[in-house]
Formats: structure tokens, C-alpha cells, sequence
């Protein structure tokens, strides 16, 4: 009698990864945790900076938590998530790509028990959606609004907010010119406050504290003609004619860049004929001069009628130096951009962490049910921005987060960590201020990633993706020798 043999079903190609359950779920937040100890140590004015080195040698040093993750090519497809995240923090709100992405890693990371005991995901999510709406109502609550209509006052505002993005850059140092320079820029542009017109022009050479901004459109000299050294170096009330026509031979893309933004800014239009030069297509400035600027001529065009234009030009020794700086100063930037159209802020320094800990954590004891736990889990996954400023400066982060935890439960709702003074202190007084929309999408992103990577239980690879090379094993010498299966 012939036994049926039951023939297995093959329903993926050979080779083909699966794994699926409660160790995928594990695996995944395991490589999450490993992403966060890349930039654990960038967190805050105390943190480390990273040079990273590309295939093609080419180094960069940089503290911003959105660069590094860009620059670390990860594989792994569930730490991508935290990597897009950090990325999108970036090109909404410009700052705390750090914190994002260390708050998404810690709330994996104090739901870890409670996955290998079998909690089903779902539940998880569940509780951890109702604690960021409660959370970012919380902080639409306490956030401290500011007044538009005094312009002294908001101005002060807006350097704090930009000194708070700062502390934690390369430029910390001198974060009191630049924080002056970024808002001195941004209050330059117009009400829909465009990005673009703010251009940075990086010159080797001088020291940091001789950069500066330009009322205007600023580039490099572009002109040279016989004679030019006779002519003056500075026009009052020039009339601009913008030629499309090649006057010199000179790459066209500085012409062209130039163009435009004389365009933007000047007014006019850009001839391509010499023949109808009219008073309505001729650009008008107040002031246009040529400047040494380090070993290269610039030329200013200042107060330009038509926009709000300006530049800031960036002097410095090494180049890495500088390319950190412009990142450092489009953080600012990005966060005077904010607290502008959104006029509420809130204390850095973990301060409002610890506040919406205290509270999530006494809103989780009046709920019955698992939900209690996981939404206490919640509240001590915040804790992870304070005590990561302790780690970075070197403090007892337990010592420090038991006072905080005691003085925000007597109701000192802005106490956070006070750096400088290894202590805690009232960081609204002390002015460490950030826009509160930086804080409400941060929470909202992390717990968006958290969710996102808890919902995953298999992941499927495709073999041929993952080697290289070309499909068939690639066994070729053109011998065709059978391959041996």
C-alpha cells in the first residue's frame, strides 16, 4: 500500500527570508535602538559631534541628528523608519532631529517586556495614540504665548529660540552674534518668509566672528574688462540691466544664479538683446560695491526695492567647520521661521519632557486595565530626553531625574536640567526656549515610527534584491558548466 507523501508547499522562491512573530517584533526594535546609539551622544549642548567619511573619502563633521542618519547608509528595513522620521522632522521644523529620533527608540524599547510577554501589538498602539493626543494637548495647554504686536519683545523671543537651537552646534560659542544674525535675516524677508532668499556664501579664511550679513543679493565678482581697476568700486543708485548675453566667458551657471537673483531682488528683466534697453526692464538698487572678502572679490547689491532678500556670508578656517556651521545656522533659521507663524513656546532642556511625564504618568493610574501600564511606559519613555542631557554633560542622570521628578511634582512645571550648574533649574527663566510645534511634532513623529514598527510581525526578503550581481547565481565564464544543485 503506497503511503501518501504530503508534498510540501513551496510558495516562495528558494532563498527567500521570512521570519515572523514575537522575534521579528524583537529584532526589529533591537536594530531601532541600535540607529538611536548612533546619535545618542549629538543630544544637547553638551553632546559629541560625529565625522562621518563617504565611500569617496569626503569627511563630515556634523551634530545634527537628520545629517548623521543621512550619511549612515542603513539596510536594515525597520531602522529606516526612524531614519525617514528624523527626516521629516528636519524638513518641517528644522530642529530636535536628535530628540526624535531617541524618543521613537526608547518608547520601543520600554515596550520590549511587554512584547515578549505576548501583549498583542494592537493594544500597545492603542494606549500609545491616546497618550500622545493627551500629551500634545498638554502642551498646547501649557505653552506660553507671545505677544506679536510688541516687536522688541518678539524680537527677544525669536534670538532666544535661536540661541536654544544653537546650544547644542559647534557654534555654541559664538551663539550670541549668530543668534542676533539669523533673526536679524529672517525679519528681513517678507511675511510668507521664503527660505531661499536667505543665501549663505561660505569664505575660507578669517575668523568665525568676522561673518555678516548682507542687506542684499551678494556674489562672487563675476566681471572683469579691461580698465576695470580704474572704475569705481561702489555706484549710488545704480540702474541694473540684466543681459542674457555672454559678456565673458564665464561658466553659465554663476550668470545664470546671479541673474535670478538680481531678478528676485532688484527688479527688471533679463535682456537678451542690447537694443531695448527702456527704463521699465533696468533692475535699481540703492547701493552696489565691490568688496574683498577674504581672497575673493564679492559684489553687494544693497537695498534692493523689490524684495527682502539678504545674505549671510560665512567666514571660517577648515571647510568641514563651515559646512557645519551652515547646517547649524539653518537649524536656527528653520526655528526663527517657526516661532514667527507659531507664537507659543515651551522650556527646553527636558524640561517640558519631564512635565508631560509627571502628568501621563498620574492619568495612567486613573485607568483601569493594561492600558495603565503602557501609557506608564509612555511617560517614562519620555524621561529619556533629561536624562540623556545628564549622560552627555557627565552628570548622575538617576540623582538629577529624582529632583526633577520631585520638583515638577510640587508643580514647577519648567524646571529641566540646568547644564552648566550640574543641577535643575527653571529653564523658561533661564530662557531656553523652543517653539512648541518643534516639541508636538516630535512627539507625534516618534510615536507615529513606535506604532509604525509595532505593527510589523514578518518581513519578507526577496533573495535577488539582496546579493548583487546578476540574476542565476552569476556563474558565468562562458563555459557553461552545469550547475550543481
Amino acid at each position: 500500500m503506497l503511503t501518501e507523501c504530503p508534498t510540501p508547499v513551496i510558495l516562495l522562491k528558494e532563498g527567500t527570508d521570512t521570519s515572523q512573530g514575537v522575534p521579528q517584533l524583537i529584532s526589529n526594535i533591537n536594530a531601532c535602538q541600535v540607529i538611536a546609539e548612533a546619535v545618542r551622544t549629538t543630544l544637547g549642548p553638551r553632546g559629541m559631534d560625529k565625522l562621518m567619511v563617504d565611500g569617496r573619502g569626503k569627511a563630515t563633521i556634523s551634530n545634527d541628528g537628520a545629517t548623521i542618519l543621512k550619511l549612515l547608509d542603513v539596510v536594515h528595513p525597520a531602522a529606516k523608519t526612524l531614519v525617514d522620521i528624523a527626516r521629516s522632522q528636519d524638513a518641517e521644523v528644522g530642529d530636535g532631529t536628535t530628540s526624535v529620533t531617541l524618543l521613537a527608540a526608547e518608547f520601543l524599547k520600554q515596550l520590549k517586556p511587554y512584547v515578549e510577554e505576548g501583549l498583542h501589538p494592537q493594544t500597545i498602539i492603542r494606549a500609545f495614540r491616546s497618550a500622545t493626543h493627551l500629551a500634545v494637548k498638554k502642551i498646547r495647554e501649557i505653552s506660553v504665548t507671545v505677544k506679536k504686536d510688541d516687536k522688541k519683545e518678539q524680537r527677544e523671543l525669536l534670538v532666544k529660540c535661536a540661541a536654544t537651537a544653537m546650544n547644542s552646534k559647534l557654534i555654541a560659542g559664538q551663539k550670541e552674534f549668530f543668534s542676533e544674525m539669523v533673526v536679524e535675516a529672517v525679519m528681513m524677508l517678507d511675511e510668507l518668509l521664503p527660505l531661499k532668499m536667505i543665501g549663505i556664501k561660505k569664505v575660507q579664511g578669517g575668523a568665525l566672528e568676522e561673518s555678516h550679513l548682507v542687506a542684499g543679493v551678494a556674489f562672487k565678482k563675476t566681471f572683469s574688462y579691461a580698465g576695470f581697476e580704474m572704475q569705481p568700486k561702489r555706484y549710488d543708485q545704480p540702474k541694473i540691466a540684466l543681459l542674457n548675453v555672454e559678456l565673458e566667458l564665464k561658466a553659465e551657471k554663476d550668470n545664470a544664479e546671479v541673474r535670478v537673483k538680481s531678478v528676485e531682488a532688484c527688479g527688471g528683466s533679463i535682456q537678451t538683446s542690447v537694443g531695448s534697453m527702456t527704463d521699465d526692464v533696468l533692475g535699481r538698487c540703492e547701493v552696489f560695491e565691490e568688496v574683498q572678502v577674504g581672497g575673493e572679490r564679492y559684489n553687494f547689491f544693497k537695498g534692493c526695492p523689490r524684495s527682502h532678500t539678504c545674505t549671510i556670508i560665512l567666514r571660517g578656517g577648515a571647510e568641514q567647520f563651515m559646512e557645519e556651521t551652515e547646517r547649524s545656522l539653518h537649524d536656527a533659521i528653520m526655528i526663527v521661521r517657526r516661532a514667527i507663524k507659531n507664537d507659543s513656546i515651551v522650556a527646553g532642556g527636558g524640561a517640558i519632557e519631564m512635565e508631560l511625564s509627571k502628568y501621563l504618568r498620574d492619568y495612567s493610574r486613573t485607568i483601569p486595565g493594561k492600558q495603565q501600564l503602557l501609557i506608564g511606559a509612555y511617560a517614562k519613555a519620555l524621561e529619556i530626553i533629561p536624562r540623556q542631557l545628564c549622560d552627555n554633560a557627565g552628570f548622575d542622570a538617576t540623582n538629577i531625574l529624582n529632583k526633577l521628578r520631585a520638583k515638577h511634582a510640587q508643580g514647577g512645571m519648567w524646571y529641566g536640567v540646568d547644564v552648566n550648574n550640574e543641577d535643575i533649574a527653571d529653564n523658561y527663566l533661564a530662557c531656553v526656549w523652543e517653539p512648541s510645534i518643534v516639541r508636538i511634532n516630535a512627539l507625534t513623529a516618534a510615536s507615529e515610527a513606535a506604532c509604525l514598527i509595532l505593527s510589523v510581525d514578518e518581513t519578507i526578503k526577496n533573495p535577488r534584491s539582496s546579493v548583487d550581481g546578476p540574476p542565476g547565481g552569476g556563474r558565468g565564464r562562458g563555459r557553461g558548466r552545469p550547475h550543481a544543485h
